[in-house]
Formats: C-alpha cells, sequence, structure tokens
C-alpha cells in the first residue's frame, strides 16, 4: 500500500492497531533495502533516507502504545516486480510500474508467470550487502528497536541458501559454507551499524519440503554458525522457495 516504498496512514493504522491492541512487538511486513527488490511495486521501503521521517512517526505511536517496533529487512530476489495480491498474480510490465533488474543467484524463473531473473554478480553481491547494512542504519534512525533480516519464503536470501535455486560455482554457491556466505555477510554487516544491545532476528524457511532441498538439520547446522555473528533469535516459518 506504498508509493515509491514510502510508509502513509494506512501503515500508521495497520501497524499502530496492533500496537493498540497489546502485541508485545510488531514488525512491519517486507520492507525493501533496494527498489529493484521490492515483491511488488508497492511495498514499504528503506532504501532512501527520506523513508525515514514518515515511519518515525510510526515508530513513536507504536511505542507510545506500550510495544516495541521492529522491522523486517527484505529483498525479494526473483520473485520482485509481480503484482500485489488484489490486483493478480505474476510480473509487473514496466507499463505498469514493474522493473527488468530482477535478480537472483542464478538465472532460474520461479514459475513460468515470473520474471527471469538476472544472476548477481560479485560487485552486484556486493552492492546487496552495504544496502542491507544501510537499511538497518536508517531503521535506527527512524527508533525501531529490532531488525529481522529475511532469509525466507524464496527471497533473495533464501535463493542462495537452497542448491535447487543456487547453482553458482563461485564463493558463493555449491557447498554449504558457500551458499550461507551472502547471509553471513549480509547479519555481519547489518550487525557493524545495528547496536548489540537491540535485538537482531533472521527470518528462514526451515524446510522447503522438496527432496534435495534446504531441510530442518541445514537450519539447524546455519543456526549455529549465526550465533557468533550476533543473531539473538531464529523466526522459523518453511516453503515459498520452490513452486
Amino acid at each position: 500500500s506504498s508509493v515509491d516504498g514510502f510508509a502513509n496512514d494506512w501503515h500508521l493504522v495497520h501497524l499502530g492497531s496492533r500496537a493498540a491492541g497489546g502485541a508485545g512487538l510488531v514488525l512491519t511486513e517486507a520492507t525493501a533495502v533496494v527498489p529493484e527488490g521490492r515483491i511488488s511495486p508497492q511495498d514499504l521501503g528503506i532504501w532512501r533516507d527520506d523513508h525515514v521521517e514518515r515511519l518515525a512517526a510510526i515508530v513513536r505511536f507504536i511505542h507510545g502504545q506500550g510495544s516495541v517496533a521492529g522491522m523486517q529487512l527484505a529483498h525479494a530476489g526473483r520473485k520482485a516486480s509481480t503484482y500485489r495480491p488484489w490486483d493478480g498474480a505474476g510480473m509487473v510490465p514496466e507499463s505498469e510500474g514493474g522493473w527488468t533488474n530482477v535478480v537472483a543467484p542464478s538465472a532460474l524463473r520461479f514459475a513460468d508467470a515470473f520474471p527471469l531473473p538476472q544472476a548477481l554478480t560479485l560487485a552486484g553481491i556486493r552492492e546487496v550487502v552495504d544496502a542491507f547494512a544501510h537499511a538497518a542504519r536508517r531503521a535506527l534512525d527512524a527508533g525501531f528497536q529490532v531488525i529481522e533480516i529475511h532469509a525466507a519464503h524464496g527471497y533473495l536470501i533464501n535463493e542462495f541458501l537452497s542448491p535447487l535455486t543456487n547453482r553458482r560455482e563461485d564463493a558463493y554457491g555449491g557447498t554449504f559454507d558457500n551458499r550461507t556466505r551472502l547471509l553471513r555477510e549480509v547479519v555481519t554487516a547489518a550487525r557493524s551499524v545495528w547496536p548489540e544491545r537491540l535485538p537482531l532476528f533472521v527470518r528462514i524457511s526451515a524446510t522447503e519440503w522438496v527432496e534435495g532441498g534446504w531441510n530442518i538439520e541445514d537450519s539447524v547446522s546455519l543456526a549455529r554458525a549465526l550465533r557468533p555473528l550476533g543473531v539473538d533469535f531464529i523466526d522459523c516459518s518453511s516453503g515459498g522457495n520452490v513452486a
């Protein structure tokens, strides 16, 4: 329900009503760290300093109700440039506000109606990592007290984790350590600007429900790798990466 990533009165009412209702922690939904990382053209964003002011007003209201405001930081990967649910499904053309610079670890579509992504270059990966760090700094400036790195549901980081969607042959593909490298770098970069006193969550799809894909054992190993990097909480969901 955003225009150019900006929060508006809808977000104030949607998030503020949860706080007024007594929720201890209120998280935004997937908030894009770059414009091409939005799921739909109407996604909430935090890729510009200009986004902070309106978000800060919402945070103040949430905290005024005795709740804690958190932000989920996300990049949609190959699921980007798609319609919001009530407008249809599949790829949004440029004529309707979509974009062509959809990226993923490998050039594999999620489904026939979805965009064909470009495989990220090493320079592109570095830009993604930096974007998460800049987003974490903006979230802090807005007053949020929790951030959550979205690494689930078939979005970009999840795509890197899974051997089904990551077919790379460089340092970001192949082995478990390589496939988890992007998430570890994102966490490290975010923690470099996010104070130790404030919690950092990571959301994962703990299993893909597909033979040969990411599974519970992988998730346990990932959690063990993330704890020393400053992750306080693993938020478990499942599925979403394979149509």
